[in-house]
């Protein structure tokens, strides 16, 4: 393949950068940002061409480029390549294990040369890998095989416009267009939704192993039915973007090649991901809706146009704490390093961008619009507090960060109704102290003196214990976002719709972390929700949830002030405290009394 002997350099212009530091970025920005990727693309195929040498598949990739560039250089641009380029390049230099041989990481070029040569309607055979069965052909479908082997080869082969991939014991032809099937082969079924010069065009892509990220998986073909339902639910998302955010939908629709669909998951948790090798590639599981689907559109686009930046500049340096610097991400159940910390505040921003816009122009399911409106413009606001001024930023970066507070700061000051408002700040609160049991850790000599002072009857809890507490990452940290998912369900059901009184137990098995206190506290019901949470630490007191929602449920009940502040905002005291009282005379204080002790005004300084 003929490469471009010096690669362009690349810049935006100030208007594109503006865009994209207010989180935006139109469709010329994302143009400029396609190119940028072809070029790094094109620098990682040389890379890999001086790493593998001469072979028959580059020689067939060069004679499909000369036939037809177009169809080769569309190919590059398919995500699935970008993810394997990448992919192929760190396996040569031993920096990620996987499963797959390294043969048949590498023999899957021979695969996008096939693919190449048969667009370009060239006469060629060429040996390719077998996966567990199957032949991926980017971009066009998979062939199956009767083969127990794990992996292994198979020849494809085109003449005369009819081509086949084929073994010793079978013999798969590959449909000589897109929508045939055919026996033993699956086709890469495309979604194109929207009107005539606003449509969206995507591979619905469940056969490219390279279509997960960061990791691999094997072909998973859709049943149709599925594939229909994905069909529905994207062309209602579209009608959703096109009417609420028209602008973020024309970049789009040059800036989105593929979803990748996976299995659905618990209702209000959908799952998402995007690569910076995967430029223009999304995967994404089944959603509960179409509004759900468009957020996630957004989300992961985000994280695309992020990602298409720092291709081109850093918006942070380098550091001697990058490794060890870690912090809070309203969105994570784990602390995050900063450049991290980075791509979920520009991803969120567009989230709370798309809730603005959609509780003005929806007309059913209001609340629900009210709440993640108002609950992810208080997490990105929380997030940029953080990190606004930290020193590691470039010019760039600072102008980037400076630009989303000031406008988190405008959104921060638009009215929310009270309900939804109240529903966004307890949920944004219980994550942070959700957050803060499982993380931080108060110095470990605190904890010990203060043992000693409350057995000996002391007023109150030693200074020390006020200090900095440790930040020590809690691999058990899930599901703090249960509260969340509890107010979505309250409020995606109107009055009427709810039972009367539904045993918490039973509220709050529908979703996965929660306890019955935390559905309590989520329907209004305070008062119930703290005899829960107590109850509850009674018989697992070292459950991080119930300290955080009990601070929350004191404070929402306006009883015990001083124990409510605590819990509140220094819920790891509390638990640090409770747990080593428990090991040290094998009997448990009562948390709201041992909270309002450790609030006494020695220990809140």
């Amino acid at each position: 393949m003929s490469a471009e002997p010096s690669p362009p350099h690349h810049h935006l212009p100030s208007a594109a950068l503006a865009e994209l530091a207010r989180g935006e970025g139109g469709a010329t920005t994302l143009d400029l940002l396609l190119e940028a990727e072809r070029s790094r693309r094109l620098l990682l195929l040389r890379m890999l061409d001086d790493a593998m040498g001469p072979g028959p598949a580059w020689d067939l990739l060069s004679e499909a480029q000369r036939r037809s560039p177009s169809v080769v250089d569309e190919l590059l641009m398919y995500p699935q390549t970008g993810m394997w380029l990448a992919t192929a390049l760190r396996r040569l230099r031993g920096s990620i294990p996987q499963d797959e041989p390294l043969w048949v990481v590498l023999g899957h070029f021979s695969a996008l040369a096939a693919v190449a040569a048969l667009r370009a309607e060239l006469d060629f055979s060429i040996e390719v890998p077998v996966r567990h069965g199957r032949v991926p052909l980017p971009t066009l479908g998979c062939a199956v095989l009767p083969t127990t082997e794990p992996w292994t080869t198979a020849t494809v082969r085109s003449e005369g416009g009819r081509t086949v991939v084929e073994t010793a014991g079978a013999t798969i032809a590959v449909p000589p267009g897109p929508g045939s099937a055919g026996p033993g082969w699956h086709e890469v079924r495309r979604l194109a939704v929207g009107p005539t010069g606003r449509q969206l065009d995507v591979a619905l892509d469940d056969l490219d192993p390279y279509r997960t990220y960061p990791q691999p998986t094997e072909p998973r073909p859709l049943s149709e039915e599925a594939v229909t339902q994905w069909q529905k639910e994207l062309e209602r998302a579209w009608r959703v973007l096109l009417r609420e955010l028209p602008g973020t939908a024309e970049a789009m629709r040059r800036g989105v090649f593929s979803l990748t669909p996976t299995p659905a998951r618990e209702r209000f948790r959908p799952r998402s991901v995007t690569s910076g090798d995967a430029f223009g590639g999304i995967e994404a599981s089944e959603p509960d809706d179409a509004v759900q689907l468009a957020v996630t559109l957004v989300h992961e686009f985000q994280h695309t146009k992020l990602g298409g930046l720092l291709h081109l500049t850093p918006l942070l340096t380098d550091g001697a704490d990058v490794s060890t610097e870690l912090w809070y991400a309203p969105w994570r159940d784990d602390p995050r390093p900063l450049d991290g910390l980075l791509q979920g505040i520009y991803a969120f921003v567009g989230i709370a961008r798309f809730w603005r816009a959609h509780r003005e122009k929806t007309d059913a399911q209001k609340a629900i619009a009210h709440f993640e409106f108002a609950l992810w413009r208080t997490h990105v606001a929380t997030a940029l507090e953080q990190v606004h001024r930290h020193p590691r930023r470039t010019p760039l970066g600072a102008a980037l960060l400076d630009t989303l507070r000031g406008h988190c700061a405008q959104w921060l000051e638009e009215p929310v109704p009270e309900e939804q408002l109240a529903l966004a700040r307890l949920c944004a609160a219980d994550h942070v102290a959700r957050w803060r049991v499982h993380h931080l850790r108060p110095p470990a000599p605190a904890v010990e003196e203060a043992v000693r002072a409350w057995l000996a009857g002391a007023s109150g809890p030693p200074v020390a214990l006020a200090a900095e507490p440790d930040l020590v990452p809690d691999p058990s940290a899930r599901w703090l976002d249960s509260m969340a998912m509890l107010a979505r369900r309250h409020l995606s059901t109107t009055p009427d719709e709810r039972p009367p009184s539904e045993d918490p137990e039973k509220a709050a098995a529908h979703v996965t972390g929660a306890l019955p206190g935390d559905a309590l506290l989520a329907a209004g019901d305070a008062t119930a929700a703290q005899h829960a949470y107590r109850a509850h630490l009674a018989v697992e007191p070292e459950r991080a949830g119930a300290w955080a929602g009990l601070g929350h449920a004191l404070k929402a009940a306006g009883t015990e002030p001083a124990a409510a502040h605590l819990l509140c905002h220094w819920p790891e005291r509390a638990r640090a405290v409770h747990q080593a009282l428990l090991r040290a005379t094998g009997a448990a204080p009562d948390a709201v009394r041992l909270a309002a002790w450790l609030a006494s005004p020695t220990g809140s300084r």
